[in-house]
């Protein structure tokens, strides 16, 4: 492939399995509010379009272009080149096998924060497996990824980081990883500060329903770019602790986008 592949969590992505529903609740209906928002989902089923009041769906589209690109999701493996010799077969059996052999995490506590100049939801409180299971994901599929090339280094902009987040970048290709990760959930582009305050009240009115729950991370999903600057689609979703179930969420994301149609029409 000439893309690339990335190794991401994804709230309300689950084995539906019959149990924690009013958790497995909560984070179906942010998916739905969060595909509203960035206007599709990455799983190609179809998104309602929406707007918050006072904004017509064109504005919203100016400020989540990236975002609406590289979809709604939280980075545990931030995308990359698939090694020389490496498959994407062989990439989704290693997954597989290392979900599996994993339990669920959960995002505790949900919450709107401004990172630099762009917004994201985040946990509210430590989030120490969350945290673990993004290191130890790094790691164990760090042997699929080809080392950036001319053009990855350049847009990096290794000049700009910390000494260890340049240590990082080099050893793993990303600089914020182990102890400089932060989970989060993209939700717009760099923002300019003039508008940073207005932007910042409607994502809190639009995830409002969600702010401060505990949202379940129940699966790994492998998403995949097919060629440069291509919208990053869910290629392969792998349930986190022993498998019980094929992936569904049908029901449960029904149910989610009817609650959040009522609320905004």
């Amino acid at each position: 492939m000439n893309g690339r592949v990335a190794i991401y969590a994804v709230p309300g992505t689950t084995a539906d399995d019959g149990a924690g529903a009013p958790l497995r609740e909560a984070a179906s209906l942010l998916r739905v509010q969060a595909e509203a928002w960035l206007g599709r989902s990455v799983g190609g089923a179809p998104v309602a379009v929406a707007a918050p009041e006072g904004w017509t769906r064109e504005a919203v589209d100016e400020i989540t272009v990236d975002a609406r690109r590289y979809g709604f999701h939280g980075t545990l493996k931030a995308p990359f080149r698939l090694a020389d010799g490496r498959t994407l077969g062989e990439l989704e059996a290693a997954v597989a096998l290392f979900a599996a052999a994993r339990t669920s995490v959960s995002l505790p506590e949900l919450a709107l924060a401004r990172i630099g100049q762009f917004f994201a939801l985040v946990p509210g409180a430590p989030a120490a497996p969350l945290n673990a299971l993004a290191a130890d994901v790094v790691v164990a599929f760090d042997e699929f990824r080809a080392p950036p090339n001319a053009a990855e280094l350049a847009r990096r902009n290794p000049g700009a980081m910390s000494v260890r987040q340049r240590e990082l970048f080099e050893r793993w290709g990303y600089p914020y990883v182990l102890d400089e990760f932060r989970f989060h959930l993209t939700l717009t582009d760099r923002i300019e500060a003039a508008l940073q305050d207005k932007v910042e009240a409607v994502l809190g009115e639009w995830f409002a329903d969600c702010l401060g729950e505990v949202i379940p991370i129940e699966a790994l999903a492998i998403f995949t770019e097919t060629e440069p600057g291509a919208p990053f689609e869910l290629h392969s979703l792998h349930p986190l602790g022993p498998p019980s179930a094929v992936p569904s969420t049908e029901l449960a994301l029904d149910n989610a986008s009817a609650a959040f149609a009522e609320r905004t029409s």
